[in-house]
């Protein structure tokens, strides 16, 4: 199914509609700030492992969430003062940050250094979607059978639509890789440079 929603005013139907998928163990795919994703609600362990599925992913490799917020994030990480500050300068933005996740996080969500990655991007539809939903939702990039990444919604539906049970096409988006920033220990360290300002961490 693919259906389009506004990416600047998302419409609260389609978007309960996409929500209501999620909460039924459904996986989609979603348009953020860099590419397009796919991903499930973090609490259905069962929807998690079709992702790793569709992604033909190691299980030992965690994926990324998305939060609603850096209030969300403390819920779901430990977040120090500095990291705090970090974020709320950064966020909502292109970044990733790794960080050591709470007991909120399913275990199968966790590197074996018991962190996370964690998003806010700077996107009305994947921040519509977490809010209503009501927990975070995994987000890993969704990419062709040749390893490209999308940034288009048609051309996902194609390929990947038979293995999703939505895409939602918000336009284009700008096809870049987040920042991945390590805060672990108050010490910044930047894992993968992509979009966004890392001047603050030179």
């Amino acid at each position: 199914m693919l259906i389009s929603i506004n990416p600047e005013n998302p419409q609260p139907r389609l978007i309960a509609r996409a929500v209501e998928i999620l909460k039924e163990g459904g996986v989609i795919a979603y348009p953020t700030d860099t590419f397009y994703g796919v991903g499930c609600d973090i609490m259905n362990k069962k929807a998690i492992q079709r992702v790793y599925r569709i992604k033909k992913r190691n299980p030992s490799k965690p994926f990324s969430f998305i939060c609603s917020d850096l209030k969300n994030i403390s819920d779901y990480a430990k977040v120090s003062n500095y990291a705090y500050k970090t974020m709320k300068r950064l966020l909502p933005g292109p970044y990733t940050f790794v960080l050591e996740g709470s007991k909120l996080v399913p275990k199968i969500m966790l590197t074996n250094r018991k962190t996370a990655g964690i998003r806010v991007p700077d996107h009305a539809i994947c921040m519509e979607l977490v809010q209503k939903l009501g927990n975070p939702i995994i987000t890993t990039s969704a990419k062709s059978s040749d390893g490209t990444d999308f940034y288009d919604a048609s051309l996902l539906h194609d390929e990947l639509g038979s293995q999703v049970d939505l895409v939602i096409d918000g336009g284009q988006v700008p096809g870049l890789p987040s920042s991945v920033i390590s805060l672990i220990h108050d010490e910044p360290e930047i894992i993968r440079p992509g979009q966004g300002d890392l001047s603050i961490f030179e």
